[in-house]
């Protein structure tokens, strides 16, 4: 769907005219790029970008945002909770540096979704479904799926610098050997779907959908057109769509030969204090690389924990399904690595002036089951999960919802991923007018406490 007064890709009529008619006349897909920069509409505000800290594999929301000090041991498990900066609430004792933030962020501790699947509930939680009723047949069925929240962002904000509008930092969302829908543009059209960076501690920022063969440098190429050539030849996206690479040419000679594009994605610039603060891990390096690309200009950033929802051991940087050794590995890897990476991520937009005008979201699919099992694991539980939110208008010090006794379901003011979804187009000034454009329908409502 187009907005009215213009043909394909949301360029009006007398610019198509201004430029020529056909390519004969000069009509490349540099040109067309440039065109949808200047015709798209930008939305307004109160945040400019959304970093989005996909937390994928479901953390336990009692053993992080939600603790319950006076449930019996067999639900509240091992560790304890600890007070924060705002009075009376309270969370993990593993997040000593998350409680210094508390009263400038928001909690949420009453959301629920349809399903215990880590694909479905994945797909719900990143477009923003009220219901889960979407096609969920893999990647050959993504045009048949609601538009993930940042392809929504990047449809209404548009193309405002040589960079795409809806990145990914991390590798495909994988449950088992399947990529889970959801996380393109579905109906939106494949434009819309993410540019992925991909951060390698060893090779630094990678960019899957451009590697050339490693017999081809962009310093070697003789010219243009054997570098469109060379990117055209027979080669996708990673995103598992059927598209072609031409909608992305201009983008790809910017990216592979700009030196001011490849300095943006060159960590190593980056002073090694800040990148310490940050955590050397994956996940650390990934959202500060997620600051570096907001403060050029890229309106959403999705920042994926992990490629796979399984706490593999020897992985590094496994997800959060933590079905065995939840309290382990939560104490060994992921509640450090998390506790480091968030507040250094938010300190460095603070000290910016830039989190105002950047909202920073961290959850995951769903929670886990409050009742501990035999493995000293927790399960899947889409009942009642917890989230944090941050920056681009939303007020601190506050939580928002209340489960029961247990952390089994919301008691409180329930939120759904719809709702969430709701928030953020709400915070970057999306309207339901803007929406209803796109032929989409988030079906939820405005978190009003967090504004």
């Amino acid at each position: 769907m187009v907005f009215p007064g213009c043909i394909g890709n949301g360029i009006s009529r007398r610019e198509f005219l201004q430029i020529g008619g056909s390519t004969a006349l000069g009509l490349t897909s540099a040109d067309l790029l440039r065109l949808k920069a200047q015709s798209q509409p930008t939305a307004i505000g109160s945040a400019r970008a959304v970093i989005f800290l996909w937390l994928w594999g479901g953390p336990s929301q009692l053993d992080t945002w939600d603790p319950k000090p006076n449930a019996s041991s067999e639900y509240r498990g091992p560790f304890s909770s600890i007070n924060t900066r705002v009075v009376g609430t309270r969370i993990g004792e593993l997040f000593p540096q998350i409680a210094e933030w508390t009263d400038r962020l928001s909690i949420i501790r009453s959301l629920h979704s349809t399903s215990n699947d880590h694909g479905v509930a994945g797909t719900v939680g990143l477009t923003g479904s009220a219901t889960g009723s979407v096609n969920l047949g893999g990647a050959s069925a993504a045009g048949n799926v609601r538009p993930c929240i940042g392809s929504v962002v990047a449809r209404a904000k548009g193309f405002r610098s040589e960079l795409p509008p809806f990145m990914v930092v991390g590798g495909r969302l994988h449950q088992g050997k399947r990529a889970i829908a959801g996380e393109g543009g579905g109906t939106l059209g494949a434009l819309y779907d993410p540019f992925r960076l991909v951060y390698d501690p060893e090779r630094g920022t990678q960019i899957p959908a451009l590697q050339l063969p490693d017999n081809l440098s962009p310093a070697r190429l003789q010219n243009r057109q054997q570098l469109l050539q060379t990117l055209s030849r027979g080669r996708t996206l990673d995103t598992g769509s059927q598209r072609t690479i031409d909608d992305y040419r201009a983008q790809a000679l910017a990216l592979l030969t700009s030196p001011d594009a490849s300095r943006m994605f060159d960590l190593s610039r980056e002073r090694p204090e800040l990148a310490d603060r940050y955590g050397r891990t994956r996940f650390g390096q990934s959202c500060l690389l997620a600051r570096r690309l907001v403060e050029h200009g890229v309106p959403f950033v999705q920042v994926n924990w992990s490629d796979h929802v399984e706490a593999e051991e020897d992985a590094g940087d496994g997800g959060w399904d933590n079905h065995y050794r939840n309290f382990q590995l939560m104490q060994d890897r992921q509640a450090p690595w998390l506790d480091q990476t968030l507040p250094a991520l938010l300190t460095d937009l603070q000290q910016r002036g830039m989190l105002q005008s950047t909202l920073v979201v961290a959850i995951g699919e769903f929670g886990r089951t409050p009742r501990i099992n035999d493995k000293a694991g927790r399960d899947h539980w889409e009942h009642c999960y917890s989230a944090l939110i941050a920056g681009g208008g939303v007020r601190g010090g506050q939580v928002i919802g209340e489960s029961d006794a247990r952390a089994e379901r919301p008691r409180l003011r329930p939120v759904t991923p719809a709702d969430l979804a709701a928030s953020i187009m709400h915070a970057v000034g999306v309207t339901s007018e803007q929406s209803a454009t796109l032929g989409i329908n988030i079906g939820g409502q405005v978190v009003q406490e967090l504004f």
